[in-house]
């Protein structure tokens, strides 16, 4: 029994367009549901810790966009935000019908660009959104044409995406930037869920280094930013450390152009916030903070 009354279920699998069945979590905590989306290349249970901290205010439910953590990529399919912005608001609209009331949600990077996209299409399924570092570029998007392609996108391509073991990617990423940096809860959540065993007894990352890199491509060719004004649920835009080229430079002027947006930066943390300090950006969640 929760304080709200009889803890309604949520489904584990949300259909949503292309045939994709969307993998929904229940992250733990009790209260009103917060709805979290995660940022490309992640997965939905890497925000297990700041679900921790938020276990006393909110129950947390995550999902897992097409082509990562364990929703698959539908075959012959292009990446597009849109897509994704589909998987957002199917996953939104069976959650608030399942527990009867519209929902705080929860966006980092990628994942506050696609609720932004549910929120303007059925604005009535959120109470408010807490978005952190939302991928929404104005036409032209905010790098430098001159500097060529986001640094992202090759380094994606890059990434080791088989290991023997988990125990194995994890000494690999705590051994470098920017998942150095992750609280070791955090680090174990990605991993741990962020990948599979194949055929061949090595353990694969479940998002593909090709998607993860294509939909860094196609993250400027959304139009959300055109469409902030109609978008009328009360939103907080939270930014680390700003930085030119990087989602934090625009993080402010989103919040400007939404009616109901307020812009809170933080700069003792960067793009990684929920992963480094996941305590932190709960209690930015929760109100306590800001």
């Amino acid at each position: 029994m929760s304080a709200d009354g009889p803890r309604r279920r949520v489904p584990a699998r949300v259909g949503s367009s292309d045939g994709v069945q969307v993998a929904v979590h229940e992250l733990g905590g009790d209260g009103p549901v917060l709805l979290v989306g995660h940022a490309t290349g992640f997965h939905g249970r890497c925000y297990l810790p700041m679900a921790a901290s938020l276990a006393e205010r909110y129950r947390c439910v995550a999902f897992d966009y097409r082509g990562h953590g364990d929703t698959p990529m539908p075959s012959g399919v292009a990446v597009s935000w849109e897509r994704y912005g589909d998987d957002a608001t199917a996953v939104a609209r069976a959650v608030s019908a399942a527990t009867g009331a519209p929902l705080v949600a929860f966006g980092h990077s990628m994942g506050g660009a696609c609720l932004l996209m549910a929120a303007r299409r059925e604005p009535e399924l959120f109470e408010r959104l807490v978005l952190f570092e939302p991928i929404v570029f104005p036409p032209g998007g905010v790098r430098d044409p001159e500097a060529g392609p986001s640094p992202l996108i090759a380094g994606a391509r890059r990434r080791r995406a088989s290991f023997p073991t988990l125990e194995e990617a994890i000494a690999n990423y705590a051994a470098k930037p920017p998942l150095g940096a992750f609280t070791p809860a955090a680090l174990d959540a990605y991993v741990r869920f962020g990948f599979r065993r194949g055929d061949d007894g090595q353990f694969h990352l479940c998002c593909d280094p090709e998607v993860e890199a294509a939909t860094f491509e196609a993250g400027s060719e959304h139009r959300t930013w055109d469409a902030l004004e109609e978008i009328e649920v009360p939103v907080l835009v939270v930014a680390g450390r700003v930085d030119a080229d990087q989602p934090s430079a625009i993080a402010a002027a989103v919040a400007e152009r939404l009616p109901r947006g307020r812009y809170l930066e933080v700069p003792e943390i960067d793009h990684f916030g929920p992963m480094v300090r996941p305590d932190l950006v709960a209690a930015i969640v929760a109100g306590a903070h800001g």
